[in-house]
């Protein structure tokens, strides 16, 4: 074999074993560029638009989004850094199965609550809503949760809005309150370990969020930011 086919044999080598280091450096840079979030909501429902602009925001904040409908097994999210079921989902649909998912979970369907047992299960006792609300009372004002907002009332609509909530069972850390109701919860959350209702433990982080089936792009700068810290600490950022 000559001096100059043995050079380029040696060379295309090289260049073959350098595409392959970038082509790994790649991979391992996609793969912390952001952590996956399944985000279970009803596609054909009416506020797929609002589901649209949740998974914005958690795009433009590094997740890496998957849509879920709300029909999905939880076998889905087996891996994921979170799971976020919207309100748009119809409770009666969901796999009970996701109560024991070992993922971090945050939801804001007020009727799904007592299915995760995150709280009791009679409706307008245990969770429910509020049609007309515009403000919280941030009760928990240095927990990562509360968003550096401090303790007293929030403005977290921009107009008045619908609001869910819970009575949480005894192992959950409450942030916020509904204003002027304080036995209604509108944001807590469970460690994992922590017990929630019927004696049940938390598999993962549980965090319930105030918001309704439509309220998302109607958030203040103060609800936002309420928003943002209660999905970062689900998912233990």
């Amino acid at each position: 074999m000559s001096a100059r086919r043995t050079f380029l044999r040696i060379a295309k080598a090289a260049i073959g074993a350098m595409f392959v280091v970038v082509g790994l450096a790649a991979t391992s840079i996609a793969s912390a560029a952001g952590e996956r979030v399944v985000l279970v909501v009803q596609k054909s429902g009416p506020n797929r638009a609002v589901d649209a602009a949740v998974a914005s925001r958690l795009g433009e904040r590094g997740f890496i989004v998957q849509l879920e409908d709300q029909k999905a097994s939880p076998a889905v999210a087996a891996d994921a850094a979170l799971v976020v079921i919207s309100s748009t989902v119809s409770s009666k649909d969901l796999d009970p199965t996701w109560r024991q998912l070992r993922v971090p979970l945050l939801t804001w369907e007020n009727d799904v609550l007592d299915d995760l047992a995150m709280t009791g299960k009679k409706h307008d006792v245990d969770f429910g809503a509020e049609t007309k609300e515009r403000y919280l009372w941030i009760v928990n004002a240095p927990h990562p949760m509360a968003g550096g907002l401090p303790a007293g009332i929030a403005n977290v609509y921009v107009k008045q809005a619908g609001m869910g909530w819970g009575r949480p069972g005894p192992g959950a850390t409450t942030i916020a309150t509904i204003y002027g109701d304080p036995g209604k919860a509108a944001i807590f959350g469970y460690e994992q370990g922590a017990t929630m209702d019927y004696e049940s433990l938390a598999p993962a982080r549980r965090v319930m969020v105030f918001l309704d089936n439509d309220t998302f792009t109607n958030l203040s700068a103060s609800g936002l930011a309420l928003f943002d810290a209660a999905v970062d600490w689900a998912a233990g950022r």
